[in-house]
């Protein structure tokens, strides 16, 4: 069986991922072949895509937003993703006992005793009215004054898990800032989601699996398990094993993929590339080493932005007043710099709406 290397791994990753070279797509069809995009602060989808596409302009996204054709809800692993409307329509189902199970991971003590069928019938009674409301509102007036669990926990099972929920525009729009206002999937899109396959059966599976190597592939079962966060995929990982073709990596894991799908040559070229807090081509595998180094594998779960350099976490940057700066964490060669700066200036003008061109590289903290 074929090894491939970290490099390898690397360079297949920036593919899918539109990282190596920027993709003609429309924005619709980026956010479906990325499964979705991590969105729990609402501005970062707009530099993930705009790393991403040629010509990105981020009123497009907004638009998507208020046509109802993406939105913004907690899906994979619990957290807020934004995602196509007719996925999120189609998977929503197959995620709801992880998503039940991780809130009940973090409240389990206060939900003692709590009948969540009966809490997601309060919920959905509440609901019916079409009002749009924060969490909090709506986990008060489902308690309405009695006592019982914290509200937090009631708004946390009620908006994550039990009511499949839409955040509304203005949040997560562009430039834009706006609390969190709910309203069931349905009520928003007009259309149910669909309901659970039938026992024995997990068409949804199948097609998370295909479409997860699509744009994260090579890859173990365990990376799938990690971008998604469902436990229950290896039936639907061996019904598609005939269409898939098996690789293994450094450490001897098995990877699966595409047969079709792109694996560019190791030496390949890599740009500089800006990437977003909690961006999933950190966050969509168990085994990060093929993009970031362990020494910086926490950068990507404590919301840094970081930059990649010859395809690997190299830098970590921020915005403020118009001008990115960027901290590199290891010594950067004078072609290094260069290539950085160019692209942080590129950035600064698309945060800015061309107002601004401003970047500094500072010295390395490592």
């Amino acid at each position: 069986m074929t090894v491939l290397d970290t490099r390898a791994l690397n360079r297949a990753t920036l593919a899918r991922q539109s990282l190596l070279d920027r993709a003609d797509l429309p924005v619709l069809d980026a956010v479906a072949h990325l499964g979705g995009l991590q969105a729990q602060e609402p501005q970062e989808p707009f530099v993930g895509l705009w790393s991403r596409l040629r010509a990105f302009a981020p009123a497009a996204l907004s638009d998507l937003l208020t046509e109802r054709r993406v939105v913004r809800t907690h899906l994979m692993r619990r957290t807020v993703h934004l995602v196509t409307a007719d996925d999120v329509l189609a998977w929503r189902s197959r995620h709801d006992a992880m998503l039940r199970g991780r809130v009940l991971g973090t409240y389990r003590r206060e939900l003692e005793g709590v009948d969540l069928d009966e809490l997601a019938a309060a919920g959905r009674a509440v609901m019916s009215d079409g009002v749009p409301r924060s969490m909090s509102e709506l986990a008060r007036a489902v308690a309405g004054g009695r006592p019982g669990p914290a509200p937090r926990a009631l708004g946390e099972m009620l908006v994550a898990a039990l009511i499949p929920m839409a955040q509304l525009p203005p949040r997560g729009l562009w430039r834009t800032r706006a609390g969190v206002r709910n309203l069931p999937l349905s009520a928003w899109l007009g259309r149910d989601i669909d309901p659970p396959s039938s026992p024995g059966s997990d068409p949804v599976g199948q097609t998370l699996v295909r479409r997860y190597l699509a744009a994260f592939g090579p890859a173990a079962s365990a990376d799938l398990r990690a971008w998604c966060g469902l436990a229950g995929l290896p039936a639907a990982v061996a019904a598609v094993r005939g269409e898939l073709v098996a690789f293994r990596d450094e450490r001897g894991r098995e990877l699966l993929d595409l047969p079709d799908a792109p694996r560019p040559d190791p030496a390949t070229p890599a740009p500089v590339r800006f990437l977003p807090a909690f961006d999933n081509a950190l966050l969509g595998y168990q085994d990060r080493g093929r993009i970031v180094d362990d020494a910086h594998r926490g950068l990507s779960v404590a919301g840094a932005r970081v930059a990649l350099v010859d395809g690997r976490v190299a830098a970590t940057w921020t915005v403020e007043a118009g001008t990115v700066t960027v901290t590199p964490l290891r010594r950067f060669s004078r072609a290094e710099r260069t290539t950085v700066a160019e692209e942080g200036q590129a950035l600064a003008a698309f945060l800015s709406d061309g107002e601004s061109d401003g970047v500094r590289v500072t010295e390395s903290s490592g």
